[in-house]
């Protein structure tokens, strides 16, 4: 089906997102034939970063694109490979990725991060508060983490298996406002396009049916992992974190920028903001581990927008781990607000009612100058 673009940009949640997480496709990355790097596209694609960046955006890449390109360079044969294989390919070929994402940001004065996630970054806790602590200062940093999950070492049975979910991951992890999968697809149809010429195009979903699911199919992709089915769950990870998601053509140049102008493609419409949708998961869908007590002036602080610092808490009750949900308390015994705590209760029953410059001379490490973040924190 032909591909409409408008001239000059319009009005998409591309526009308004301020942190955006961009999935590249093996397919698009890699030349299916040659096994070689598709640079004339990358570059197109990085251009496209650089311009996101210029206009105050934050860009976060979720890049597959590692085994099919160090398979060549193994000599390993055309089809499926075993586990070991694709591990082996894998650490050839990141290299190889990660240098020509470095080389061409770095041009353009970009820092540029590889980070190598595994399920179970995501999945436990403790590894979750790591991975979204470092991507976050990254961006702080100015620089843009270019994510991969690690094949090198993950198994059959603690791997995502497709960078669609990863990327969804990803962008519920930072709170991003947009996720978009560039593939080798325009957009979601009602069937297998190729297969069926009277499969028809659905330009939005604004909930994830039963029907919808059952649209979903395999991978299209000689080099790919992922297919549609991976694209509907990513989309339900992403919507669930208040995400809106796309699904767009990726092999045009420029293909963010075509998303912008109006190129057809599919969105996924979340009911709420990524802000929104976290608020209500701290606040209504946890179950707190303990509680902070906190004095007056904390409470102040609190009500104007600010963090819960140490120096503010009274005393503390409850066994919590840091990244659990715990209850603010008044001095009266109202609950005030909600959050997750970045210390343990051990280590934070040391250091309440103390300044956030002796922290690490208390606990022997330097750790978060707030026992919550203003982030992490939603009054009630």
């Amino acid at each position: 089906m032909p591909d409409s673009v408008a001239p000059t940009a319009v009005r998409t949640p591309l526009a308004a997102a301020r942190r955006i997480v961009v999935k590249v496709g093996s397919a698009l990355l890699v030349d299916a034939v040659t096994g070689r790097l598709n640079r004339t596209w990358l570059e197109s694609l990085v251009e496209d970063v650089v311009r996101l960046r210029d206009g105050g955006r934050e860009v976060i890449l979720v890049s597959s694109g590692a085994i099919a390109l160090g398979r060549r360079h193994l000599g390993l044969p055309k089809g499926p490979l075993r586990l070991e294989e694709s591990q082996a390919a894998a650490a050839v070929g990141q290299i190889r990725l990660a240098h020509a994402y470095k080389e061409l940001l770095e041009e353009r004065e970009i820092p540029v991060a590889q980070v190598l996630l595994t399920l179970e970054d995501s999945e436990q806790r403790r590894r979750y508060l790591n991975a979204r602590a470092t991507l976050r200062e990254l961006l702080a940093r100015g620089a843009v983490p270019v994510i991969n999950e690690n094949d090198t070492v993950a198994t059959a049975e603690i791997r995502y298996g497709d960078n669609d979910r990863l990327a969804a991951r990803v962008a519920q992890m930072l709170g991003a406002d947009c996720l978009v999968l560039l593939s080798d697809i325009d957009g979601l149809y009602t069937a297998d396009p190729n297969k069926d010429p009277a499969a028809q195009f659905i330009p939005a979903v604004e909930a994830i049916t039963p029907a919808i699911e059952a649209m979903g199919g395999g991978s299209a992709s000689a080099v790919g992992r992922g297919g549609m089915a991976t694209k509907i769950a990513a989309a339900r990870i992403a919507i669930a974190a208040g995400c809106h998601m796309v699904i767009s053509a990726g092999a045009h140049l420029h293909p963010v920028r075509r998303i912008e102008q109006g190129a057809r493609c599919t969105w996924f419409v979340p009911k709420e903001s990524p802000a929104t949708a976290r608020k209500q998961w701290i606040s209504g869908t946890l179950k707190p581990s303990g509680a902070l007590i906190i004095d007056d002036g904390a409470l102040r602080a609190l009500e104007g927008g600010k963090s819960l610092l140490p120096a503010g808490v009274a005393r503390l009750t409850g066994r919590f781990d840091r990244g659990d949900t715990v209850s603010v308390v008044a001095l009266d015994g109202r609950e005030v607000a909600r959050g997750i705590a970045a210390y343990s209760d051990a280590d934070a029953a040391k250091i309440i009612g103390r300044r956030t410059a002796e922290i690490e001379g208390i606990l022997g490490f330097r750790g978060r100058d707030e026992l919550i973040h203003r982030d992490d924190l939603v009054l009630q």
